[in-house]
């Protein structure tokens, strides 16, 4: 449906265009739009790899299984549902992880393969308790270094593209404790329906 609505978006735009006089100004605007994402993009990823190459230093020193057995508690009281050696704790604790490191291409895949690991759990088709959990905290994710728009604010020469980390990591704070007290909520008030 996205895909209908961008397609109807585009062939509006370029027919006022070309009824209005305005095409060459248009055609001007995607060779400029399309360099610019080239560029962009080789910009990001460069920050990625280096990120992805810092959480892989962070791995072999154990700093990552030092945070996973910090937040191992945290997780296990947060999705009860799921055994504690379960490998979905492990696919939830290293999607929160590179999520904290502002990693969400990273953290993609990992969250994938937690929610498989949840439904194989459930054994159902429809969300499980534990998947609209990890889902709700997933979405407003806890981030320490925002790599992504750190590295849109490099490639754009800001003065000081890394003053965002503070606020940040205060909005991403509020909104995953705002994410766990609504699901908290709707679970207790789903347990007293029953």
């Amino acid at each position: 449906m996205v895909n209908i609505i961008w397609a109807i978006m585009a062939i509006v735009g370029i027919l006022y265009a070309m009824i209005n006089g305005k095409m060459e100004e248009v055609n001007q605007a995607i060779i400029e739009s399309a360099s610019e994402a080239v560029t962009l993009s080789i910009g990001l990823i460069s920050i990625l790899v280096f990120w992805l190459g810092i959480m892989k230093v962070a791995e072999a020193a154990g700093i990552l299984n030092l945070l996973s057995k910090i937040m191992r508690p945290f997780i296990v009281k947060l999705f009860p549902e799921i055994p504690k050696d379960h490998p979905a704790i492990g696919y939830i604790l290293s999607n929160f992880t590179a999520n904290f490191f502002g990693l969400g291409n990273a953290a993609t895949p990992l969250g994938i393969k937690a929610m498989q690991e949840m439904k194989k759990l459930s054994n159902s088709d429809t969300a499980s308790r534990s998947m609209i959990t990890f889902l709700a905290i997933n979405t407003s994710s806890l981030t320490l270094v925002p790599t992504t728009v750190i590295a849109i604010r490099m490639q754009y020469n800001s003065v000081s593209p890394t003053e965002i980390v503070s606020t940040t990591l205060i909005a991403s704070l509020a909104g995953m404790t705002s994410a766990i007290l609504i699901d908290r909520f709707y679970f207790k008030k789903e347990s007293w329906r029953k």
